[in-house]
């Protein structure tokens, strides 16, 4: 009976390891279709999050080509496409968004490794700086709390960029919307909204700031996702997070939450391949 049980723990591991390794290794594509009554003309972006310098194929061509295949008007980048390791190279990151720069319009708000790479210039030095630099010279539109109007579509994208505070383990700090509003200025509702705010625990303040769409990642989708339970655990290190990869709504504000691409620390996910998020926003026909 011992060497039953023995035997059946064993092959529970490996299958485990098998899912892991799959699971880290692949990416879905994931599409949303959201229709809004003030949008001037329909429109495509992909969303791309927590990358993490992770590459699926040479130069990471096999997520290059699925962005191609959506056929975007622009990508959106909601933060941690590298990883604030001091001697971690980001290059990866660095490549991949200059190669989606070339085909692409792209707008690109930071995650928390970026901002940690930016803001900790005694461990990471000049790092961030050249970063951006590269970014911008490949004609990446870095969104640090700023916005760009899209005037065709009437769309503005914001780039939120929020304290570490705000990503503290085990406790979620108060944010309030006057906070954004120090950081953003306040929305005009003759525009469609978008909010690329990479943590996406503070979706209710975002809507009630103004946000018609948030674009969120942070979550890596729990890590593990179990049947009807959902994400297992959150980068703040709480349990089945209420946010853990989907669409969510707050009175007229959505979000959409990616489950990212890459891993960082532990390079684990358990039925939770990345996602590539397509989003496509129609114009909402009154009657």
């Amino acid at each position: 009976m011992i060497q039953i049980l023995l035997g059946l723990m064993a092959l529970c591991v490996l299958f485990f390891l098998v899912v892991i390794i799959r699971d880290v290794n692949r990416f879905v594509t994931v599409e949303y279709r959201i229709p809004y009554r003030g949008l001037k003309k329909s429109c495509c972006f992909v969303m791309l999050s927590d990358l993490h310098n992770k590459q699926f194929g040479e130069h990471n061509s096999r997520l290059l080509e699925a962005v191609e295949e959506c056929r975007p008007d622009g990508v959106l980048i909601a933060g941690d496409m590298l990883t604030s390791q001091v001697s971690g190279s980001f290059a990866p990151a660095l490549e991949t968004v200059s190669a989606l720069a070339e085909k692409y319009p792209v707008y690109y708000a930071n995650g928390n490794h970026e901002y940690r790479v930016k803001t900790d210039t005694e461990r990471y030095e000049d790092r961030y700086e050249r970063y951006a630099k590269q970014l911008r010279r490949a004609g990446v539109v870095l969104l640090e709390n700023e916005s760009v109007l899209l005037p065709e579509t009437g769309i503005r994208i914001f780039g939120v960029e929020i304290d570490m505070d705000y990503y503290k383990k085990l406790r979620k700090s108060v944010m309030k919307v006057s906070y954004l509003n120090s950081l953003l200025g306040r929305p005009c509702a003759d525009e469609y909204n978008i909010l690329l705010a990479h943590n996406p625990d503070y979706f209710q303040t975002y809507a009630g700031w103004g946000a018609d769409l948030v674009l969120s990642g942070h979550v890596h989708g729990g890590i593990m996702r179990l049947p009807v339970l959902g994400g297992v655990l959150s980068p703040a290190l709480r349990l089945f997070p209420r946010y853990d990869g989907g669409l969510y709504e707050e009175g007229k504000s959505k979000m959409v939450l990616g489950r990212g691409l890459g891993t960082h620390t532990l390079p684990i996910r358990v039925f939770n391949p990345g996602e590539l998020i397509v989003v496509r926003l129609e114009p909402e026909r009154g009657n």
